[in-house]
């Protein structure tokens, strides 16, 4: 990413509504796991939700479950809230103003968890952030599940991530991909054990934790 915010403004719709284009590119190999791995009812809880876009498609895509989309930036809470309107989702909650280093998360009781590239693009004490609310919330066996880039010390790491790397720390420093070995240490602290690493589109992987008993 050359911006240091990852979408445009919907020219077709209102201002405050804002498009990703990474959205369109990986929405559907992030479906095909989650239909693995989401429980059939309850509250699903997004961190870091962005545009929205990510958030509108899973409604769509799960009809029996709610959404509750979050976000620290306010633009990005509006346009959550656009995307919602114009496709009348009644299964989406209104947007949380959240950070995931806040002390405390104002959120419904979630049945899991989903972060789609945030771990990134934030601060490591996000992710210490994220994995300790979600080791707080989440009921043992319930999925937190992360999408993104991130380095592997048994595989090559490919020239674009590489390339993004750099980008992210030319934007500030405390950015930067993460190692899964780090993000699987992190998550044990928290309760968690790392049920699977899946290999996804453009050199992305999907990180599913459990919570444990």
């Amino acid at each position: 990413m050359a911006d240091s915010k990852p979408w445009l403004v919907d020219e077709a719709s209102s201002a405050e509504q804002r498009h990703a284009p990474a959205t369109m590119r990986n929405r559907d190999a992030i479906v095909e796991i989650l239909r693995d791995i989401l429980p059939d009812t309850g509250t699903i809880l997004e961190i870091a939700s962005g545009t929205g876009e990510h958030a509108v498609y899973f409604g769509q895509q799960f009809a029996d479950l709610i959404f509750q989309p979050s976000d620290p930036d306010p633009e990005c809470c509006q346009s959550i809230a656009a995307w919602t309107k114009r496709e009348a989702m009644a299964n989406i909650l209104p947007p949380k103003q959240l950070d995931a280093q806040a002390p405390e998360w104002d959120v419904p009781q979630p049945a899991a968890i989903l972060c789609i590239n945030m771990v990134h693009i934030s601060p490591w004490e996000s992710s210490i952030g994220l994995m300790d609310k979600a080791g707080k919330l989440l009921e043992p066996g319930a999925p937190l599940y992360l999408y993104g880039p991130y380095l592997r010390k048994d595989v090559e790491t490919a020239q674009g991530n590489l390339d993004f790397e750099r980008s992210l720390k030319s934007r500030d420093l405390r950015w930067g991909l993460r190692d899964v070995a780090d993000m699987d240490a992190l998550a044990a602290r928290n309760g968690f054990s790392r049920e699977s690493l899946i290999e996804m589109p453009a050199n992305n992987i999907s990180l599913i934790y459990r919570k444990q008993a």
